[in-house]
């Protein structure tokens, strides 16, 4: 299972679930050790190096459904999310990189 903490904002532990954690082992399946971490950067708007792009396709339950077309995969992002954004981007554009 994949999680994520971000003492900044409060969350220890929070979990990928939902088709994130398929999205996460696809994406990083190149990154050496990325079992044991990894940096993930993201933004509503491109940036230099992204390399993934997830485009919003509906709300659900507390949540968010996004699609990411590279991978033809969809995942859920839970209410997390509205630690970052006041409102569910239309698309988020990400990077993972080795620490």
């Amino acid at each position: 299972m994949w999680v994520f903490d971000d003492e900044r904002v409060g969350l220890v532990q929070e979990p990928f679930v939902a088709g994130a954690d398929t999205i996460i082992d696809a994406w990083t399946k190149e990154i050496p050790d990325a079992e044991k971490g990894f940096r993930l950067i993201f933004s509503p708007e491109p940036f230099p190096g992204y390399t993934l792009h997830l485009e919003w396709r509906r709300p659900e339950m507390s949540g968010n459904m996004y699609y990411c077309e590279a991978l033809d995969m969809e995942g859920w992002l839970c209410p997390a999310l509205f630690k970052y954004f006041d409102e569910a981007p239309k698309n988020l554009y990400a990077k993972a990189e080795a620490i």
